[in-house]
């Protein structure tokens, strides 16, 4: 039963971080001149845009792994879920094209529900940070570099 539990806890930790680690920090190693131009559609400097493709890859590749292995993953989980929240505010602008009341296919309304896919997977991300308890929030705060300890089981 043991390696049922440590199973289901990985299997939903792995859930959490699958869209980036490996998919998107490997798109963007595959495809980094296009994650660059996206980059740059926000800041024109090419330098800053590679920058931050970089600072992404860290962000997506070292924060998930920490989240998957437990190791400060309050602390990880926080800045993924800062990240999305980022990401989201940049590059998911639903207001922007304008047609988001427009009948039929709409730019604005695929950015919409992206967007709000953003903020509910850091709500995910969260949720590892301060629990599921309000006291919980108080352990993050006194220790913010804690591990979860997701893969030891309690006692009976």
């Amino acid at each position: 039963m043991a390696a049922i539990e440590i199973g289901i806890a990985f299997g939903v930790r792995l859930l959490l971080v699958l869209l980036f680690l490996p998919f998107s920090a490997l798109d963007k190693i595959i495809n980094f001149k296009g994650a660059v131009g996206q980059a740059r559609e926000i800041f024109s400097s090419t330098s800053l845009a590679r920058a931050l493709i970089c600072v992404g890859l860290f962000v997506e590749i070292v924060m998930s792994a920490c989240v998957l292995t437990g190791t400060a993953d309050r602390a990880a989980a926080f800045v993924l879920a800062g990240y999305c929240g980022v990401t989201a505010l940049l590059w998911k602008q639903f207001w922007r094209p304008g047609d988001f009341w427009a009948s039929g296919d709409s730019k604005a309304r695929n950015l919409f529900w992206d967007f709000w896919k953003n903020f509910a997977l850091a709500g995910g991300f969260l949720l590892v940070v301060f629990g599921t308890r309000a006291d919980t929030v108080r352990l993050f705060l006194a220790d913010p570099l804690s591990s979860t300890h997701p893969y030891t089981l309690a006692q009976p």
